[in-house]
């Protein structure tokens, strides 16, 4: 346990210029008192840690020392080979980057786990997309990375509606969902926390990337970003409620015909089942066509009571069914 935190440590220190004691602690989740204690093993062992003095001081490593890769385990050695996404690499045009960087990393690798490359790859593959859908990669991909990982603003014009709009970007992160490839940027005259702003990439039209680099804001955190827009962008498409009673196998296979999240908040919020032990549940949904196609795939196992438009919707359609089966 410590011994990985030590290395851990050393790494870090190896990564930036400087660390206080304060931000060593909150990334090994131990005490200053311990990263103290730690720093001073280090330094015994003959690595060449360094604690500055002071109000504004820290720790860092003197030398140039750098540690090889003798410390990883095999699972870590593995583990690290699971981190690159080929398909995506790919599209942005780092595909030979990433090649390179792998074969450096298995050469620093001790002899006994030179294998470890191998082991992943045979053993976990990443395919992203979704079933029976085309996701071919954006032609302008490879330019939209080259600003992100270079922190240079962009011109670029999209599709919006029926129209099209050009805009100056500040390109922060790319975000892969589902095969869909989706920019995080801040719009440089719009400040402010709702400055930063989600484009689909597939719908630019045109990308010239600037000269300028922009100043980027250390404080984003690009996950949180995500998750948070996520979030709000599957509450801002459930604008009606549908009320439906379901059977016992209707509320098992409901998560499987709605978004699974919403599916579970229905059923927390629900009452006691009736007598006949069915359960009525008040269920958000993007509209009535979409709460028409997700519910259909329950059959008998659900019944619309409200709205009635749907409700005699779905009279019609066992109508017609009956009819076809009578």
């Amino acid at each position: 346990m410590r011994a990985a935190r030590l290395i851990k440590m050393v790494l870090l220190l190896q990564s930036r210029p400087s660390m206080t004691a304060a931000e060593l602690a909150a990334e090994l989740e131990v005490s200053e008192r311990t990263v103290t204690r730690d720093a001073q093993a280090l330094s015994e062992a003959g690595v060449p840690v360094y604690a500055d003095r002071g109000r504004t001081g820290g720790y860092r490593l003197i030398g140039g020392y750098r540690t090889r890769l003798t410390g990883l385990g095999r699972s870590e050695a593995e583990a690290l080979f699971l981190s690159g996404v080929p398909g995506a690499l790919r599209e942005m045009g780092l595909e030979d980057a990433a090649s390179a960087a792998r074969l450096k990393v298995s050469a620093a690798l001790m002899p006994s786990l030179r294998d470890a490359p191998r082991s992943a790859s045979q053993r976990f593959h990443l395919d992203a997309p979704g079933w029976f859908k085309e996701a071919p990669a954006p032609e302008l991909l490879p330019a939209v990375a080259d600003a992100v990982w270079d922190d240079r603003r962009i011109t670029a014009r999209y599709r919006r509606q029926e129209a099209e709009v050009e805009r100056e970007l500040e390109p922060y992160g790319l975000v892969l969902k589902a095969g869909v490839w989706y920019l995080c940027a801040r719009v440089p005259d719009s400040p402010g926390s709702g400055s930063h702003r989600v484009y689909r990439i597939d719908r630019f039209t045109a990308v010239a990337v600037g000269g300028e680099r922009f100043v980027r804001d250390e404080e984003f955190d690009l996950p949180a970003f995500w998750e948070e827009r996520a979030a709000q962008f599957a509450r801002a498409i459930l604008r009606a409620q549908v009320v439906v009673r379901l059977t016992g196998a209707g509320v098992r296979q409901l998560p499987y015909a709605t978004d699974r999240a919403v599916a579970r908040e229905a059923m927390e919020s629900a009452g006691e089942p009736d007598p006949s032990g069915r359960v009525t549940v008040t269920l958000p949904v993007e509209n009535e066509d979409v709460a028409y196609t997700q519910l259909m795939a329950l059959g008998p196992e659900a019944e619309v009571l409200e709205p009635a438009a749907l409700r005699e919707r779905f009279a019609e359609a066992a109508a017609r069914s009956a009819a076809l089966y009578r």
